[in-house]
């Protein structure tokens, strides 16, 4: 029986190809002592907007520094006048959830008003990445702490990173977060290399962009020549070189679409998505059409839908996809009297091929609904999955040419680790670079059923795998 002949087509669910870009670390300064570029290993420097912000700023770039100024809504017009008199690179706008609106109409119009100053928005909600054994989660509008669980509880920002590619599509996505410092030891001395490693790794795989804060007493150091602080910073250093060398395409291969318009309402249930390793993408449901959502396999709407968006969710499932629903009443084309077939807090009617599941109800256990949405798909719909690896989220990216896939790894635990991956497609050449060791390390694919598998030995922050489609099988193989 003849198995495989010829060209091995790729099928990436959910994919295309996009433009090239590589994660940036910006390194938000405080001190009125600065070290060399060469030093930092940085040469973008965020100031947060002060009196003292434009003698920085000038100081910065006689060291040859490209600077920005991070100012609120509030500072903004005054911020933006200085800094185009000064020669500033741009200015980073930061608010909150609540202020999004105001802050990409402001962009917008700061972009036409001030063409040579590259205007950003930091993504609001950003979290020091973190491995921990419990949550707090949003329960009928009472915040409850989950009890410790035998799979950890990883603090991650995967959901920022996606919301602000859909929200302020243009540029790279960009976000920050403070440190924790209620260990007294943090507090004193600042975070661990390692600290500094997995937030720059994590970016690096999101393919967005970072501010980084460093501790006052890291930044007197780095400054002084601390021979100490130098040597841990090395490391660190390391890492900011590996992901701002290594390029990768922005768009995602994801599975399932979550329809918002809203992210407090959604975050938590999208959030446990992206913690159980569920390829997913953000889509504004507001502009949602109908060829929008033909890639996916599972649609889950957290907003009201419009008309538009309303045809484009009966036509998936029509198609035969399964299209969620979360507390969203009102009356749609495949409500009919005696169509649904309720189930507890849920109401399933057969679309066509498909399904539209209605839930009557939020998400009040964004655990369980994880878990739902994971048994909705079945194993040949997902891209990407790993085994025996609780501590890492796996993300899988088109690569520059057809028949190359990119997929990143972030380790949140603090010790190297063994991860298995299975990947959608059969390949024959896969191999790994990380900011340890460089590229690349050649490992041993095996196929089964129209998936590739392989083993990350040795995986300690982050790691990116280089897979290549093979173009034809040995012709003793072939003749099976």
């Amino acid at each position: 029986m003849r198995t495989l002949r010829g060209f091995v087509f790729l099928v990436l669910i959910g994919a295309v190809l996009a433009p090239i870009t590589a994660a940036k670390v910006y390194v938000r300064w405080t001190q009125s002592s600065l070290p060399a570029a060469k030093t930092l290993g940085v040469t973008d420097l965020v100031i947060p907007w002060n009196d003292q912000a434009q003698g920085l700023a000038t100081a910065a770039r006689k060291l040859g520094y490209t600077v920005y100024f991070e100012s609120s809504l509030e500072q903004a017009a005054g911020v933006a006048d200085a800094a185009t008199a000064s020669g500033i690179a741009g200015i980073l706008l930061k608010g909150s959830h609540a202020e999004e609106n105001q802050l990409i109409e402001t962009a917008q119009k700061m972009r036409a008003k001030y063409p040579k100053l590259k205007v950003l928005i930091i993504g609001p909600g950003g979290k020091q990445p973190e491995m921990r054994g419990w949550l707090v989660f949003n329960k009928n509008g009472i915040l409850q702490v989950s009890s410790p669980s035998m799979q950890p509880w990883l603090d991650q920002n995967l959901v920022v990173v996606r919301y602000e590619r859909t929200f302020d599509p243009g540029p790279v996505p960009l976000y920050t977060f403070s440190w924790d410092q209620t260990d007294p030891l943090v507090k004193q001395n600042g975070p661990k290399p390692a600290d500094y490693s997995l937030a720059i790794a994590e970016a690096g795989a999101f393919h967005a962009d970072l501010i980084l804060e460093i501790h006052d007493r890291q930044q007197k150091g780095l400054a002084s020549g601390d021979k100490d602080i130098l040597e841990d910073w090395a490391t660190v250093k390391k890492t900011i070189a590996f992901y701002e060398k290594s390029k990768g395409t922005e768009k995602e291969v994801a599975a399932v679409a979550a329809l918002t318009d809203d992210y407090d309402t959604s975050y938590e249930a999208i959030n446990l998505l992206a913690r159980h390793n569920i390829p997913f993408r953000v889509l504004r449901s507001s502009n949602v059409r109908t060829a929008d959502l033909s890639a996916y396999q599972v649609v889950i709407a957290f907003a009201s839908p419009n008309k538009n968006a309303t045809e484009a969710i009966h036509a998936f499932a029509e198609q035969g996809g399964v299209a969620v629903l979360v507390n969203q009443p009102g009356t749609y084309p495949w409500d009919t009297p005696d169509g649904g077939k309720k189930n507890g807090a849920s109401v399933i009617y057969s679309v066509g091929k498909g399904r539209v599941i209605e839930l009557t109800e939020p998400v009040t256990d964004p655990e369980t609904f994880a878990q739902d949405i994971r048994r909705l798909m079945t194993k040949q719909q997902v891209p990407v999955n790993l085994w025996n690896s609780l501590t890492t989220l796996v993300l899988e990216y088109p690569g520059e040419k057809t028949g190359e896939a990119l997929v990143e790894l972030i380790n949140y635990d603090e010790e190297a680790t063994q991860v298995q991956v299975q990947v959608k497609g059969i390949y024959d050449s896969i191999k790994l670079e990380t900011p340890e060791k460089g590229c690349c390390e050649t490992l041993k694919p095996a196929h089964a059923d129209g998936f590739t598998e392989f083993v990350v030995p040795n995986l300690v922050n982050g790691g990116r795998i280089h897979l290549s489609a093979q173009k034809a099988l040995p012709k003793t193989e072939a003749k099976n």
